[in-house]
């Protein structure tokens, strides 16, 4: 009866040990940190794998902004051409070395970022880059709608500026929701790489053609 039992216990330890390692692979996988990362996340977070996300994502941005710190001279410039043939887009993304650029992962982000962009159209690369005159126009078309609805002033102050914030977002890539992955955005990605491949990444510029 011991020995049966005993068996039980094994077999149960096993099944956790699988599911630990399935866990660990998954988390490495949408992270792009190591396997000894990844254990303390989960250690951290008492297995929650939601938690262990977070946890891994805001080490990897601290990692990310040192790294970010770092001159990028090499890169790639990749087109995409989207399938009706109406949209083009040209994106230069940068790195560290000739190495990374020739580097499968790297050139596999750079393809993502154009797609992305022919998706989404962003004006700008970060938040701060939309163009003061657009935002300008956009805050007379709020600020108009706003007295139509007969907000006090006060009130109309904090509206626009969470509108505002909500139009640079959405205007620029980095902020953007990833096309291919909704619960990060654009700039979580390329930290996720620069957290994987161990290199500064830069987007360079970009131009979107539509006809």
């Amino acid at each position: 009866e011991s020995s049966r039992f005993r068996r039980l216990v094994l077999k149960y330890q096993k099944r956790i040990i699988m599911s630990q390692i399935e866990m660990i692979k998954g988390l490495r996988e949408r992270t792009g940190a190591g396997i000894v990362d990844v254990k303390k996340a989960l250690d951290e977070a008492k297995g929650d794998e939601s938690k262990a996300i977070d946890i891994l994502r805001k080490r990897g941005q601290d990692k990310a902004l040192k790294k970010g710190e770092r001159e990028t001279h090499e890169g790639v410039v990749v087109s995409y051409v989207h399938g009706n043939g109406r949209v083009g887009v040209l994106v230069k993304l940068y790195c560290e070395t000739d190495f990374v650029a020739r580097n499968e992962e790297f050139q596999s982000l750079a393809h993502d970022l154009a797609m992305h962009i022919a998706a989404l159209a962003p004006t700008c690369i970060k938040p701060e880059d939309v163009a003061n005159d657009v935002v300008a126009h956009e805050h007379e078309i709020w600020r108009e709608q706003l007295k139509t609805e007969g907000k006090p002033e006060e009130l109309v102050v904090k509206i626009l500026a969470g509108k505002e914030k909500k139009f640079r977002e959405e205007s620029a890539l980095l902020s953007q929701a990833f096309v291919k992955d909704q619960e990060k955005t654009v700039g979580d990605m390329i930290t996720e790489k620069i957290h994987k491949i161990g290199e500064n990444i830069q987007v360079g510029n970009f131009i979107r053609y539509e006809i």
